[in-house]
């Protein structure tokens, strides 16, 4: 994971605009190209209300209503620099964002550090894991491809604070390196492994590294790129309670599609969760967090305000946008959240089954037994992965291979031409095995807090589905003109 200049001095006498700001203390995915103005991740710096924003499993472009917020807030810290330093002024909102963070969660000890994207909260909790233990560490993940690019990098130490982690000490405990080993959650053809297999690979990991004396970092996914949820709660629950002295448990939930029971849930069993406001609550890319029982804080030496020592506005400004976002969603009857995401589910499930240019790719039921067993809104599939496939000719059906599914994804954005204008994002491909010898990927159509607000709205449930089928409509009406 490399991180460039792209963090703003900040003053008094010259302070960076919302747009600016937006796209400052992160790394270069987060940087404007100079010719489409567009990030990495397609996104701008400021509204596009015509965007039917599908791809929340990658990235948003902000709302107009977020985007007022924290045009505000950055009004706010202007007129404020006079009157005190800008560390101070930064520290204090920090904190704010913090307590807003954590207010479901006031009656159990649990603290907050500031990451700059989910990425940065991994390799937070595992260099302080591998610090702490004075024995070599063995990091065991699911694979990259269903997590985010840099992860394994970050877990490993690999990060801009430091060259390595390998050798280093801290208070008299050293190791030797951090071993970062994953296991594959799909099959050759791209079908979902089963899960006891899943969970035996990753269960003779763990138990190998605790026979020969290390120490073991598990992070469970909750939920992948693709939507799914692995190792299964019950194997992570079984290996925590066969080494509760050698195991640490990291909940890569940076989707931060959880309900608050789940949250409670893992934290509750003595577990860390990284967290994002970029995904489920579509606020712009890079905003991190990692939770932990204070316990583990103090046994891991991370103190709450070392993330907050040097200001970055830009930081504070997205996980502002997001909170405009969260606040939204909770203002939605838990009934009418779980009635839309199923009205939205069957339908667009419907549509990919039944469309033979599509192929939706299994994600199993989102199953946290023996953690959770009283269900909420985040029982239910919000990220929709599927394969693209040429029109039906004499050879059969054909998917799209990388290049043509990457192809069109990029084309989705724009306003094509006999597409009737329509402009819309999905998330990124995802690598998925091969079908007929072809290597293949999945565009991936989600649910957001963003869509769930605007359905409880003036567009209501039907309007966003339809929207969903629109960008559906344009996704197949590109394939058929595929090499035009």
């Amino acid at each position: 994971m490399k991180f460039s200049e792209h963090s703003l001095t900040v003053s008094a006498h010259q302070f960076p605009t919302t747009q600016q700001l937006l796209v400052s203390g992160g790394d270069a995915r987060i940087a404007l190209d100079p010719h489409s103005g567009l990030n990495k991740y397609g996104c701008r710096p400021y509204p596009d209300p015509q965007m039917l924003a599908l791809g929340s499993s990658t990235a948003s472009v902000i709302s107009a209503a977020s985007f007022a917020a924290v045009g505000q807030l950055r009004d706010q810290l202007l007129h404020e620099l006079g009157d005190e330093p800008f560390e101070a002024l930064y520290a204090r909102e920090m904190q704010r964002i913090r307590m807003a963070l954590l207010c479901d969660l006031t009656d159990l000890d649990i603290e907050l550090v500031f990451a700059t994207s989910g990425t940065d909260a991994h390799f937070v909790a595992a260099r302080h894991i591998a610090y702490a233990s004075g024995t070599p560490l063995r990091v065991v993940m699911v694979e990259e491809a269903e997590t985010g690019s840099g992860v394994a990098e970050a877990l490993g130490g690999q990060d801009f604070r430091v060259n390595t982690l390998a050798g280093s000490s801290r208070n008299g405990g050293r190791f030797d390196a951090i071993e970062v080993l994953s296991v594959p959650l799909r099959a050759a053809d791209g079908t979902t492994r089963a899960a006891e297999h899943i969970d035996a690979d990753v269960a003779a990991l763990v138990n190998e590294a605790v026979a020969h004396g290390g120490r073991v970092l598990l992070v469970m996914v909750d939920q992948s790129k693709t939507g799914l949820i692995a190792p299964s709660p019950a194997c992570v629950a079984e290996l925590h309670h066969r080494h509760p002295e050698c195991l640490d448990i990291l909940v890569d939930a940076c989707q931060f599609r959880i309900a608050p029971p789940t949250l409670r849930a893992y934290l509750q069993q003595g577990f860390m969760v990284a967290l994002t406001g970029s995904k489920f609550f579509t606020g712009p890319s890079f905003s991190g967090a990692l939770l932990f029982p204070a316990s583990i804080g103090q046994r891991l030496k991370i103190r709450t305000g070392d993330d907050i020592g040097a200001a970055n506005f830009g930081l504070l400004l997205r996980w502002e946008a997001a909170l405009v976002e969260l606040r939204r969603f909770r203002a939605v009857p838990e009934s009418e959240v779980v009635r839309f995401m199923e009205a939205f589910e069957q339908a667009v499930q419907q549509r990919l089954i039944h469309d033979p240019r599509f192929e939706p790719l299994e994600v199993p039921s989102l199953k946290r037994q023996p953690f959770i067993t009283q269900q909420s809104w985040d029982h239910i599939q919000s990220i929709f992965p599927f394969l693209l496939y040429r029109s039906e000719t004499a050879a059969g059906r054909i998917p799209l291979n990388r290049d043509e599914t990457l192809q069109i994804y990029r084309q989705l954005p724009m306003a094509v031409e006999g597409a009737a204008g329509l402009r819309c994002q999905f998330g990124q491909p995802v690598a998925c095995g091969t079908r007929e010898g072809i290597p293949v990927s999945a565009l991936r159509l989600c649910i957001s807090a963003r869509l769930i607000a605007d359905a409880n709205g003036e567009k209501g449930i039907d309007g966003v589905i339809e929207e969903a089928w629109a960008a559906l409509d344009k996704t197949a009406w590109l394939i058929d003109r595929l090499n035009d």
